[in-house]
């Protein structure tokens, strides 16, 4: 199948439940331009950073905290920018205060964030997959701009969200209100999951692959998140 967001999705992130019932994520990154193509993913501790290609300057846009994740508690935040950090520490707090976890506060700090300066107004998107106060359900939420939403999804399913919709020439931001595609998936392992994500993300545009990278994980029954990274480069 393609990607069920479009020939250009952007910046893309999958939260879902395996087939026997682990909770996951998966996050897309493709690139029109070269600039845009020319960093991966590349893990450091708790944390999977967007960086550049050899000796090139931090650009915030496109170099960023893509994910970061809590080994104790099993609480993950996967973002495309610089929300990521405020979005993980706020549910980070909430669990370990025995508060309940709701999708206001992600809502909150994506608002406060705006979309990116850039020509097309890039909305900012995140998810975050965390505990109950009971410390045994998982709980989802996934969203951008003012939409933010609790998904509750089934086993074998993960549900997605995309900065962009519509064609590789003429990219449009993606409509808040339009619903989250679902899409089944068989597969149990990270490895697994980052490469079902990039295989049906292939997309040519001007000759060159648009895919710089897919990164998935899957969290254990101890908590402890495991990583795996696609990078093209």
């Amino acid at each position: 199948m393609d990607n069920p967001n479009g020939p250009y999705p952007g910046r893309q992130l999958f939260l879902g439940l395996t087939v026997d019932k682990s909770p996951f994520f998966a996050y897309l990154v493709t690139g029109r331009s070269v600039e845009s193509r020319e960093r991966k993913a590349v893990a450091v501790n708790d944390v999977i950073r967007m960086g550049p290609l050899g000796n090139i300057p931090c650009d915030p846009l496109r170099h960023y905290s893509a994910v970061k994740f809590d080994n104790v508690s099993g609480v993950l935040c996967i973002s495309n920018g610089i929300q990521t950090d405020a979005i993980f520490e706020a549910y980070k707090l909430i669990l370990n205060t025995g508060s309940l976890a709701t999708r206001d506060y992600m809502q909150t700090l994506l608002e406060g964030a705006g979309a990116e300066p850039d020509s097309y107004h890039t909305p900012r998107i995140a998810g975050v997959i965390t505990t109950g106060i009971d410390k045994t359900s998982s709980i989802f939420f996934i969203g951008m701009k003012s939409k933010v939403t609790q998904i509750d999804p089934n086993p074998g399913v993960m549900i997605g969200i995309s900065t962009y919709k519509g064609s590789l020439e003429n990219p449009e931001a993606r409509d808040p209100g339009s619903a989250l595609p679902e899409v089944g998936v068989e597969v149990k392992t990270a490895n697994d999951i980052a490469k079902y994500l990039f295989d049906i993300s292939e997309v040519f545009y001007k000759g060159n692959d648009i895919r710089v990278c897919t990164v998935a994980g899957v969290r254990l029954d101890t908590q402890e998140w495991n990583i795996a990274i696609n990078n093209v480069h």
